[in-house]
C-alpha cells in the first residue's frame, strides 16, 4: 500500500527517495470530460517497471487514486483536457543509496491544463547534440532520471517542436517526449523497444492498431540518412498526451505528410 500525496495541498515529504535520488517512475495521463482512454496501458507499464525497480504497487489502489484525481480535478476543468501526472517513489527515508528494506512507497498526484494540440499539417522537428545513453536494465522505463532529456529541450528553439535524439552508434531513438515511427519501403518501422529510454504508452497503442489493420511494422534501428532520404514517406512522432503527428520538416529538410495515422491517434475517441 501506498502513501497518497495530493501535490497541491500536501506538504511533500523532504527525504523522499524520488527528490533525493530519482528512485521513481511517473505517468502522464490525458483526461477528458471524465475519461482516461489510455489508463489501461498507463497502469500496466506502471506496475511491470515499478516491479522491476522492487517498488510493489496494488492495481486496484491506483485505479481508484486515478478515479478519486478525475473527481476532485474535473470540475477544474469542465470539458477542457487535462493532464493526470503520477509519480511513484520507493518512500521517505534512510540516508544513502541503499533504501530500507520496510519503505512505504509514496504516490503523488498532480494535475495540469492540456497543452495545445499540433497543427494536423505537421511540425518542425531537429536533431539533438545531446547524445541519448540507455542502460538495458532500464530501457523503456520512464523513470525520474530524465536530465538527457532535459538538456535536449533546452536546445529547442523558434518554430522547432522536437528534438530527435541519437544514440552512441549514431542511431536515431526517440525525440525527447516522443516515439518515433516512419514509412519506407519496407513498410513501417520503429526503433526497438530495448533501445528507447522511454517505450510509449501511444507508441503500444500504435503498433497495436498497425497490426490490427495488417499493416507491415519492423522493429530495428534507424540511421539519420534514412529519416532524410527521398525514399521516406513521412515520420510521425507520438505521445499519450498528444497522439500522433506527423514531422512537415526535419533538418531543414521537407518531408512528405498526409494524415493515415489520425484515426488511431485522437486522444478523445480511443476506447478505454
Amino acid at each position: 500500500m501506498f502513501q497518497l500525496y495530493w501535490a497541491d495541498d500536501d506538504c511533500l515529504p523532504a527525504g523522499d527517495r524520488g527528490f533525493s535520488y530519482g528512485d521513481g517512475l511517473f505517468e502522464t495521463i490525458r483526461v477528458c470530460e471524465g475519461r482516461a482512454p489510455l489508463l489501461g496501458y498507463h497502469l500496466d507499464r506502471l506496475l511491470t517497471d515499478s516491479g522491476r525497480l522492487g517498488i510493489f504497487l496494488s492495481r486496484p489502489e491506483l485505479e481508484k487514486a486515478c478515479s478519486d484525481a478525475v473527481d476532485r480535478y474535473g470540475v477544474v476543468y469542465g470539458g477542457a483536457p487535462w493532464v493526470l501526472k503520477f509519480v511513484v517513489t520507493r518512500g521517505t527515508g534512510g540516508r544513502g543509496y541503499r533504501p530500507l528494506a520496510e519503505m512505504r512507497p509514496n504516490l503523488f498526484v498532480f494535475h495540469f491544463p492540456a497543452p495545445p494540440g499540433p497543427p494536423e499539417t505537421g511540425v518542425r522537428a531537429d536533431f539533438s547534440r545531446i547524445p541519448l545513453t540507455v542502460n538495458p536494465l532500464f530501457s523503456g522505463m520512464k523513470t525520474l532520471n530524465r536530465l538527457e532529456q532535459v538538456m535536449a529541450a533546452r536546445e529547442m528553439h523558434g518554430s522547432v517542436w522536437e528534438l530527435l535524439m541519437t544514440n552512441a552508434d549514431g542511431h536515431v531513438v526517440e525525440g525527447t517526449r516522443t516515439n518515433l515511427f516512419l514509412l519506407g519501403p519496407e513498410g513501417w518501422v520503429t526503433p526497438p523497444g530495448a533501445s528507447l529510454a522511454v517505450s510509449g504508452v501511444m507508441r503500444r497503442q500504435v503498433i497495436e492498431r498497425l497490426h490490427l489493420t495488417g499493416e507491415r511494422l519492423v522493429e530495428r534501428s534507424v540511421g539519420v540518412g534514412e529519416l532524410l532520404s527521398p525514399h521516406c514517406r513521412g515520420v510521425w512522432l507520438s505521445n499519450s498526451v498528444i497522439g500522433v503527428v506527423p514531422v512537415n520538416n526535419l533538418a531543414g529538410h521537407d518531408l512528405p505528410v498526409d494524415n493515415r495515422l489520425a484515426t488511431i491517434c485522437d486522444p478523445e475517441k480511443r476506447p478505454d
